[in-house]
C-alpha cells in the first residue's frame, strides 16, 4: 500500500506511488528515530532542514523532482513562488517551521498519509489537495487577490505543494498518525475561557517578549534574509484561518515562540498573547458563512458571529 498523489497529476501519481513504498510493520515505525528538529531549537538548528529535496540524490526522475522542489520553494517563500494566490506576505514556513520539520511547530512529515480525513470546519472528508487549497484561501488570504482566480485542487501551485508534502511522507505507513502530530496544542485542562483572557496582559507580554522579531506593530523585523510574517493587518492571514482561533494560535505561541527560546512562555501567557493578537484587525475571509455547517462554531473562533 502506498500514498497516492493527486488524481489528475498522471505521471506524478505513478512516480510518487513508487517513491513512497511503506516500511514493514508498525513495530519498525515505532522504533524509527524522530526525523524532526527538536522543539528546543538552538541558533545552530533554527534554520536547518533535515529533509531537503534540493539535495536528495534519489530524486532521479526529472519531472517528479521538479514538482517536489517547486513545492519546497513555494513552502519556504510563498509570496515569491505562489504570488497569484498570496494576498499578503505570509509563507507556509512562518507557521510550519524548518520547512514543516520542527517538532511542536505544526510538523508535516508523514502527515500526507492521513488524507483524506474529516474536517470539522468543512463538515466533510477532505483530500490533501483540498487542505492545501484551504491554506491558500485562509492563511495566505488568496481572496485578497480577487475572487476571479482562486486556487483549486488542480492548480499547479497546489499540486507542487502536494508533491513536497507527499515526499515528506516517504517510507511512512498510510493511515498511521505520526506520533509528533497534534502536539502543538494547549492541554484541555489548561485552557482559560476566552471571556476571561486578558488582552491587555497579552499585549504587555507581547511587548516584552515578542517585539525583537515581530516589531511593535506586529509586522515583523528584517533580520538578514529572514523576516517573520505579519501577525495582523492587511498582509496577515485572514479571519477564517486556523491561526485566527485563540486556542490554535496559543498552541503555536506556546511551543514555537520566542523563536530561539521556544517553550519559555507558560500555557496561560501564551493564551493571553493569542487573545491580544486575535483582537487585532486582519483581512476578512469572504466565505465564513459556509464554515461549521455541521455543528457549532468553536468558542475560540472569535472572528465568527456567535449566532448562525
Amino acid at each position: 500500500m502506498t500514498i497516492a498523489g493527486p488524481a489528475k497529476a498522471g505521471h506524478y501519481v505513478c512516480a510518487v506511488s513508487l517513491l513512497l513504498a511503506v516500511t514493514a510493520g508498525c513495530s519498525r515505525q515505532s522504533e524509527r528515530r524522530s526525523p524532526l528538529i527538536s522543539s528546543k531549537t538552538t541558533m545552530v538548528t533554527a534554520w536547518q532542514v533535515p529533509l531537503d529535496p534540493t539535495t536528495d540524490a534519489t530524486l532521479t526522475d526529472a519531472r517528479l523532482a521538479e514538482q517536489i522542489k517547486t513545492g519546497y520553494a513555494i513552502f519556504t517563500d510563498t509570496p515569491r513562488h505562489a504570488g497569484r494566490f498570496t494576498g499578503g506576505t505570509v509563507s507556509c514556513n512562518n507557521c510550519h517551521l524548518n520547512a514543516g520539520q520542527r517538532d511542536r511547530a505544526l510538523p508535516l512529515v508523514a502527515v500526507a498519509g492521513m488524507f483524506p480525513e474529516y474536517n470539522n470546519r468543512a463538515a466533510r472528508f477532505i483530500s490533501l489537495d483540498d487542505r492545501i487549497v484551504d491554506c491558500f484561501m485562509r492563511s495566505e488570504n488568496a481572496p485578497g487577490k480577487g475572487l476571479e482566480d482562486l486556487p483549486t485542487p488542480t492548480s499547479k501551485e497546489v499540486l507542487a505543494l502536494s508533491a513536497y508534502l507527499t515526499w515528506l511522507a516517504k517510507g511512512y505507513p498510510v493511515g498511521h498518525n505520526p506520533e509528533w502530530r497534534g502536539h502543538n496544542t494547549i492541554p484541555q485542562d489548561k485552557l482559560i475561557p476566552v471571556a476571561k483572557l486578558d488582552r491587555a496582559l497579552g499585549e504587555s507580554i507581547f511587548r516584552e517578549r515578542c517585539t525583537s522579531c515581530h516589531g511593535q506593530d506586529g509586522q515583523g523585523v528584517q533580520v538578514g534574509d529572514k523576516k517573520p510574517g505579519p501577525l495582523w493587518g492587511p498582509n496577515s492571514w485572514n479571519d477564517g484561518a486556523g491561526a485566527s482561533r485563540v486556542y490554535t494560535l496559543a498552541g503555536i505561541v506556546r511551543f514555537t515562540m520566542p523563536y530561539l527560546d521556544p517553550g519559555s512562555l507558560s500555557d496561560e501567557d501564551a493564551q493571553h498573547v493569542a487573545a491580544f493578537i486575535t483582537s487585532q484587525p486582519r483581512p476578512e475571509y469572504p466565505f465564513k458563512d459556509r464554515d461549521y455547517s455541521g455543528g457549532k462554531v468553536p468558542v475560540d473562533a472569535v472572528y465568527y458571529p456567535r449566532s448562525r
